[in-house]
């Protein structure tokens, strides 16, 4: 099984969904389930169809967090010391018009583009490392290249 980097918040994040699943969701859908169950006959009982489809739901989330848990390799970004952007970094870019961004560099599992985390596999994410303040670097994307400046980059939590 290959081993894939992470966060600790991207770790810890993903402990406290499963721990919600397991503790909190598990147990709630035991007790639809049961009540559905008292309801009487099971092939109409929708209630009980609707219980069964949502553990199957829960059922397949946990075994999906449990595997992302079973090949982390937790990476902890405060302990990095890098002259090159690599996996963890905090990269502030300057687009072709001018407009700065800043991207944590994350893996896979913890990206968000909504919450400026991209994975080191996107695209930008692949083309910022290794990469050193003042490097431009190129992205392809639908609409055409895009060009960034690495302004700055640094390595916290």
């Amino acid at each position: 099984m290959e081993e894939v980097p992470i966060t600790l918040a991207g770790k810890n994040k993903i402990e406290a969904e499963l721990n919600h699943l397991v503790k909190v969701e598990r147990e709630e859908i035991k007790t639809a389930i049961a009540e559905a169950r008292e309801l009487g006959d099971l092939k109409e009982n929708a209630e009980y169809h609707s219980a069964k489809e949502r553990q199957s739901i829960i059922e397949g989330r946990i075994a999906q967090l449990q595997g992302i848990l079973a090949r982390a390799r937790v990476v902890e970004v405060a302990k990095i010391k890098s002259s090159r952007i690599v996996f963890g970094a905090t990269v502030n870019v300057l687009d072709h018009n001018g407009k700065n961004h800043t991207y944590k560099i994350v893996g896979d599992d913890e990206a968000d583009f909504t919450a400026n985390k991209i994975s080191y596999t996107s695209p930008l994410g692949r083309a910022l490392i290794g990469k050193e303040e003042g490097d431009t670097v190129v992205v392809k994307a639908p609409k055409g290249d895009v060009e960034y400046e690495v302004e700055s980059f640094e390595f916290i939590d």
